[in-house]
């Protein structure tokens, strides 16, 4: 996930190093933040999701739902047919292409699990090799922005001196420029995921487990956060990065029960049986923690790593099962991705 602004600019980017200008540059800018539009819909699906069937609940989320079917390869295709319908102009429909695509890739190799082959497949997925606060990523992309305004000012009269001289030596070489700076964002986008993959192997290696790369979350510049499944009733969360490998780690338990309660697994096999039925299916490595109150027992959902997230992730979640013990009664309620917990509709769970 890269900030709009950056998205914004790297359509500029694409657009001033293929020559357009005017309207198409334009288009192709707008077309780096179009998948992102899909807030709209999102909301609209929020609205009324509480009226809907399980089943088309679960459907139109992955047609509205927030970086779901505008972050697809169906999607880009679709918009990219359509501009060369309506255009047959080949620069044109390669710009709108590069747009749209680099927006969906950078979501996908930042932080954030999407389902890219819906309707195909609903395996969400994620390369997740570049923190989405990555230096390069949201600031190279602000330079053509930059010198978008300094000819605005240009034109104004309001640029002089050295900020004119500047202008002027970047509008000549201005096609070498552009070129060299996508040159950099490709080259550095085609690095990170092969830099993970060494990285990945290498920890397996020193744990001598096999640790999953698409749930090695980016979570600093050059060090992830990690898990996996120790034995039967542990994972071990790992902090790693390229500079010393392994940081720090610990041991987390799968299933806590607080007090007596003889029925906990019960109550565990419930709350995953509900949890599988619902989307957006966020959490990795799920721990449970069972506790009794009164009539009720109440079963906590969330992610082994969840303690040790530094800034906001997508498996940021915690489920709480509330079960009434004198009869088939339920509620849950969720924080998802780090969102206010909320009373969720019984139609989450069939």
């Amino acid at each position: 996930m890269v900030n709009t602004l950056s998205h914004l600019g790297i359509g500029f980017l694409i657009a001033l190093a293929l020559g357009l200008r005017g309207k198409k540059l334009k288009v192709v800018a707008f077309l780096s933040v179009l998948p992102d539009l899909d807030v709209i819909p999102y909301s609209l699906f929020l609205a009324v999701s509480s009226s809907l069937t399980h089943e088309s609940r679960n459907q139109l989320f992955y047609l509205f739902g927030h970086r779901e079917f505008t972050h697809s390869i169906l999607f880009i295709a679709l918009v990219t047919l359509f501009i060369w319908v309506k255009t047959r102009d080949w620069i044109f429909t390669y710009g709108g292409f590069q747009s749209i695509f680099l927006h969906v890739y950078l979501d996908y190799v930042t932080t954030w699990k999407m389902r890219p082959l819906y309707p195909f497949s609903t395996d969400p997925s994620i390369i997740g090799s570049v923190y989405f606060y990555d230096p390069l990523l949201n600031l190279l992309p602000l330079l053509p922005l930059f010198f978008i305004i300094l000819g605005s000012l240009r034109r104004r009269g309001k640029l002089n001196g050295r900020f004119n001289n500047f202008y002027v030596y970047i509008c000549k070489n201005s096609d070498k420029l552009y070129a060299s700076l996508i040159l950099v964002l490709f080259i550095w986008l085609a690095f990170t995921p092969v830099s993970k993959a060494f990285l990945i192997n290498h920890i397996s290696w020193t744990e001598e487990a096999e640790i999953s790369y698409q749930n090695t979350y980016p979570e600093s510049t050059g060090g992830f956060l990690t898990a996996y499944s120790f034995n039967s009733t542990h994972y071990k969360v790992l902090e790693v990065n390229y500079l010393s490998g392994i940081e720090r780690s610990k041991y987390i338990e799968k299933i806590s029960v607080n007090g007596d309660i003889p029925e906990a697994s019960v109550y565990v096999e419930r709350a995953e049986k509900l949890y599988s039925a619902g989307l957006p299916q966020e959490i990795d490595y799920p721990v449970y923690v069972v506790s009794e109150n009164n009539s009720s027992v109440m079963v906590t959902l969330s992610d082994a790593r969840n303690p040790y997230v530094r800034n906001w992730a997508y498996f940021y979640s915690v489920y709480r099962f509330i079960f009434d013990k004198r009869n088939e009664e339920y509620h849950v309620y969720a924080s998802v991705q780090g969102g206010p917990e909320e009373e969720l509709n019984r139609n989450w769970f069939g």
